[in-house]
């Protein structure tokens, strides 16, 4: 346990847990809206609120905060109403923000190009304690919404025609989705970076649907990888001196590969169980009497 004497470990499994566990919360409801990629579009604007933070001499975190939840804001005003020439306004939304932030890093006196890879790629020794504040207020705010509302926001995720019909707002909902995405991009810079975030949103959420058959107990088997992988990959890093987002990132898809791979069996016996219940529900109806002569075709 020699990993857990720095005091930048600590701070880096703390974030690593808290990462984990949101990140997955989050994406199981961009899966199922089929907007898997809206959280690296969302990192790609929160590089903007990066080097407005170094420019203005604030917090990184807080103002790449601020800046993803107005991207994402944006990104959904633009799905509703930019029906025709929505993927070109997104495409200048998304390499806008890249391209601001990477000017704006470099315009200011404290930051510089590595101050950006470790944005873009994380990094564990760079995870301060101002960090870890902002990194549990942000995390705190994501598991309230994506559990206190989970009903509601599945529900718009699911069918948002019929969920309007039930008489739930879907335009707030899908906002705070897009907000609560943004939040969780943030969060998970420092860990992950803002490159690969998104690939932690999505593949543990895509492992656990291999094996699951409910929403439930998909969110709770995605939040059990996402904090798996995050926190091997953390520990990996420290050892091996590997860039933690990509140790995490790969580690994630070889879950996603191994319970694929034991997903192939498991749904095969499932259906043979099914057909051999079906076939037996057959053979226990009992054979139609004989209609009269009269009657018969």
């Amino acid at each position: 346990m020699e990993f857990l004497n720095p005091p930048f470990m600590q701070r880096a499994l703390l974030a690593a847990v808290l990462v984990g566990v949101i990140a997955p919360a989050v994406g199981i409801y961009l899966v199922q809206r089929r907007q898997a990629l809206m959280g690296d579009g969302i990192g790609h604007v929160a590089m903007t609120g990066v080097g407005l933070g170094f420019l203005l001499s604030t917090s990184p975190v807080w103002m790449a905060t601020a800046v993803a939840v107005v991207g994402s804001v944006a990104m959904e005003l633009i799905r509703w109403y930019g029906r025709t020439r929505g993927d070109i306004a997104l495409a200048m939304l998304f390499y806008g923000g890249m391209a601001g932030g990477v000017l704006l890093i470099n315009l200011s006196d404290t930051g510089s190009n590595a101050n950006l890879t470790s944005y873009l790629f994380g990094s564990l020794s760079t995870v301060s304690t101002e960090d870890i504040t902002a990194i549990c207020l942000l995390a705190a705010f994501v598991l309230l919404v994506t559990l206190g509302l989970r009903r509601q926001l599945f529900a718009v995720s699911q069918d948002e025609e019929f969920a309007r019909v039930t008489g739930l707002p879907v335009r707030a909902l899908n906002l705070l989705v897009a907000v609560t995405a943004a939040v969780t991009v943030t969060v998970a810079m420092r860990v992950v970076g803002l490159l690969l975030v998104s690939a932690l949103m999505v593949v543990p959420v895509a492992a656990a649907q291999q094996i699951a058959r409910s929403f439930k107990v998909t969110f709770v088997l995605s939040v059990v990888i996402g904090t798996a992988v995050t926190l091997a990959g953390t520990v990996t890093s420290y050892y091996q001196d590997v860039p933690p987002g990509a140790t995490i990132v790969l580690l994630a898809i070889v879950v996603f590969v191994g319970l694929t791979l034991l997903a192939t069996p498991l749904a095969s016996r499932r259906a043979r169980r099914d057909e051999a219940a079906s076939e037996e529900c057959t053979l226990e109806v009992p054979a139609s009497r004989p209609a009269p002569d009269g009657l018969r075709v």
